[in-house]
């Protein structure tokens, strides 16, 4: 503001460059991850020769944990270093990956390197999700969070389905994995030359509540984003899930349909669908948990998705998988941005980036635990037990919800009327709350 710079403004209309190129961003953030949902598993079962179906899944698990661990960190990282050179950390992570998938010797290397893209993810992907909700400010959270849901799962879809497609025409490797080079140069050349910082859009939108939430150490964040409220705890638990069962049909999946008799390419088309549709939906589903609230969409998202789980276990064809793989694209749209969007409005903007770090690392968590789970209960009992018993789970954790969560008023407040002193005295509640439950975890729930 001072210096010739412009006025910090919050909203969506007023910073839309920055928020298209945070978009843009994302969508190479997500096309990191869609080149090996194809063909990385085949990679294991055909040019090495690996039987374990847990051994296969073992590069999930290696991403899983070091996403988990990578979005806990930063949270912390983004208030002490700030949000842009935190993504362009995360895409230095994620720029070595594509070429040790490309020239890989062994499994080892593989699992290696995705350990690094889960540290890029969990640092690029939660910049991008925080410094869109900086922007936009309390309104339009749901929009936000759905416009860069998806960005970063329609790439996903869509490159999905280009490796499928180069891999049936040209082999596993390499030519599927030149895409992955192209999206880790122009993502970190676009956030290390364009994007800026978003802390001013935090202090603006800080300084706008009526009261002021007391300072709460990291400590305290974790606790009450875990288990301390009712709403926080619901959603990290259903996230979680979420992608306990994305993990698993990432690993499973390509296996389960391949043993089924189809080929790469169609095996290609049925992962493409899921992120596709489960992306593209995200551009209605985030405006809509801002009109209609994020309970009901949360909840019968994973009941959708469990349908879909249970449908793609207990059917041998392809158009059978193929409405599967919409339906769990559907209920997962209805789930991701209103999950993310439900955590943003319990948390006070002061320590909202670690509240949605904790979050994401408890969600993220969800893929390194549904590759092991279903590894292990595949080799025993089956790629049809795996997938369904991961349904099961699903449909619960959509009951835990139903249970748990309460709309939170501030998805609709107004900062600049009698709504902001409601929400922020919740928000300022639930910062007293924190310290409670670090003492006593089960107060709340």
């Amino acid at each position: 503001m001072n210096n010739g710079s412009p006025a910090i403004k919050l909203g969506l209309w007023e910073n839309w460059r920055q928020f298209s190129l945070l978009v843009l961003i994302n969508a190479f953030v997500g096309g990191m991850v869609g080149i090996e949902r194809t063909v990385v598993p085949l990679i294991g079962a055909e040019e090495f020769g690996i039987a374990s179906t847990t051994l296969i899944v073992s590069f999930i698990v290696s991403f899983g944990v070091v996403k988990a661990l990578a979005n806990l960190a930063s949270g912390q990282l983004a208030d002490r270093w700030g949000r842009k050179r935190v993504l362009v950390l995360g895409w230095l992570f994620g720029l070595p990956v594509p070429f040790m998938l490309l020239w890989a010797p062994d499994w080892n290397w593989v699992i290696a390197a995705n350990a690094l893209l889960g540290v890029s993810q969990g640092l690029a992907w939660s910049m991008t999700v925080i410094m869109k909700v900086d922007l936009v400010g309390p309104r339009g959270r749901g929009l936000a969070v759905g416009l860069n849901e998806f960005a970063g799962y329609l790439a996903v879809g869509v490159t999905a389905f280009l490796t499928g497609w180069l891999a049936a025409r040209y082999g596993l490797r390499p030519a599927p994995l030149y895409l992955g080079v192209g999206y880790a140069v122009l993502g970190a050349a676009l956030s290390i030359l364009l994007v800026r910082d978003t802390r001013d859009h935090v202090r603006l939108e800080t300084t706008n509540h009526a009261q002021q939430a007391s300072p709460i150490t990291f400590q305290e964040v974790f606790a009450l984003t875990s288990w301390g409220d009712r709403n926080l705890f619901a959603a990290s638990q259903a996230g979680l899930v979420n992608n306990l069962n994305d993990g698993m049909s990432w690993g499973i999946f390509p296996l389960f349909f391949a043993a089924n008799g189809l080929g790469v390419e169609r095996i290609g088309i049925l992962k493409a669908v899921y992120p596709t549709v489960w992306g593209a939906l995200q551009i209605a589903t985030g405006p809509l948990s801002d009109r209609w609230g994020r309970k009901g969409l949360i909840v019968g998202g994973m009941w959708v998705q469990a349908g879909a789980l249970l449908l793609t276990a207990l059917t041998r064809d392809f158009r059978w998988w193929l409405t599967a793989s919409l339906l769990m694209g559907l209920g997962t749209a209805m789930v991701y941005p209103s999950l993310i969007a439900a955590v943003s409005d319990a948390s006070h903007p002061s320590w909202r980036a670690r509240s949605l770090s904790v979050y994401r690392f408890w969600r993220d968590l969800g893929y390194a635990l549904g590759a092991l789970s279903a590894g292990l209960i595949a080799d025993a009992l089956g790629f049809a037990w795996a997938i369904g018993s991961i349904g099961g789970l699903t449909f619960l954790s959509g009951v835990i919800v139903a249970a748990l969560m309460r709309e939170h008023p501030t998805a609709s407040v107004d900062l600049a009327g009698a709504d902001a002193t409601k929400g922020a005295s919740e928000v300022e509640d639930n910062g007293a709350r924190a310290r409670s439950s670090a003492a006593h975890p089960q107060s709340e729930i």
